[in-house]
């Protein structure tokens, strides 16, 4: 389900980003709106019962930890962003880069955007699996391919 977003543009998508994720993505941090939204669609409980559903870090407190050595595909990711202790950027595990160690992301708020972008999985402050399969994310690593 994810994957059919991958594009959209808070500029140009924004009323249709909003649609989606409840929130003006001009106006708000939106990658934590993003996967909750993806998850309510999935029929996956969200996030959004915690005290700061917006806040990415809040997904640390979200289904169960997992080892990084045992991700999967579909897992929800959560990484540090600037130098406040409370920011941070949430997305889902896609599979790693053929080259390298890092880590491809799907997320919203990505450069703006919801795509797919490199992370350096040493930087991961914590990975969520919930209690039910990602299923539509899936089918993504066809994509890796291209790297």
């Amino acid at each position: 389900m994810a994957e059919e977003y991958i594009g959209l543009n808070e500029w140009q998508n924004r009323q249709q980003i909003q649609r989606l994720t409840g929130v003006d993505p001009v106006r708000t941090e939106w990658c934590a709106a993003f996967v909750n939204a993806i998850l309510e669609i999935e029929g996956i409980p969200s996030n959004n019962i915690h005290e700061y559903p917006l806040l990415a870090r809040s997904f640390l407190d979200w289904g169960e930890a997992v080892d990084p050595a045992d991700i999967q595909v579909g897992d929800i990711v959560v990484f540090p962003r600037g130098s406040q202790g409370w920011k941070g950027h949430v997305g889902f595990y896609v599979g790693k880069q053929k080259d390298s160690n890092k880590w491809v992301i799907l997320g919203g708020n990505q450069k703006n955007s919801v795509r797919y972008d490199l992370y350096d999985p040493n930087r991961a402050l914590g990975i969520r699996r919930g209690r039910k399969p990602i299923e539509s994310i899936g089918s993504m690593p066809v994509w890796l391919a291209k790297y």
